[in-house]
């Protein structure tokens, strides 16, 4: 049942109540949005859990990189056409991450879906919207680990690359 002030989202027209964030899933949404931020080129901008609109959706991203200024969405949420990338976070939804809502940034075009796999340890991209599939889906899925450099794609062209290591936290010392 649905109460007043929960967290919702609207996903292909439908007001689906969004996951609560634990600390861990918190940290990680922050350094992310750190660190993708360091490697944009001017005219490029970091939305955290803030609204995109497509046809038919009102996702809430937990990392969004959009095309414009702050002052640009003081009267509306960007649309789907200025939206570089989407980032999500994943450790309890990453079912729902990597189906449902990775088939609506397809079907709205963004050109980059990263999901940030706490389960696996792993940043999984996903480019290149489109193909014959129905429902839309993205043609490439590269995924990086821990040591690797995930390279930031915006408008066509590499912008940076953001240390893939950063992204999670630090692994306790094995000993033996």
């Amino acid at each position: 049942m649905l109460l007043s002030g929960d967290p919702v989202e609207l996903l292909d027209g439908e007001v689906v109540v969004k996951m609560a964030n634990n600390p861990l899933h918190s940290a990680v949404n922050t350094a992310a949005a750190s660190r993708v931020q360091r490697v944009l080129p001017p005219g490029w901008l970091v939305r955290v859990q803030e609204p995109i609109t497509t046809t038919d959706s009102e996702p809430e991203p937990d990392l969004v990189v959009v095309r414009g200024a702050v002052w640009d969405f003081a009267d509306r949420h960007p649309d789907s056409a200025e939206v570089g990338l989407v980032v999500e976070v994943s450790d309890s939804s990453l079912r729902q991450d990597r189906a449902r809502k990775r088939v609506l940034g397809a079907r709205a075009g963004i050109p980059a879906y990263w999901i940030v796999n706490l389960t696996d340890r792993q940043l999984e991209v996903h480019q290149a919207p489109g193909g014959a599939a129905d429902p839309a889906d993205y043609t490439v899925r590269t995924d990086y680990r821990p040591g690797d450099r995930a390279p930031l794609v915006l408008d066509g062209a590499l912008v940076g690359e953001v240390e893939v290591a950063d992204l999670f936290p630090p692994q306790p010392a094995t000993v033996g």
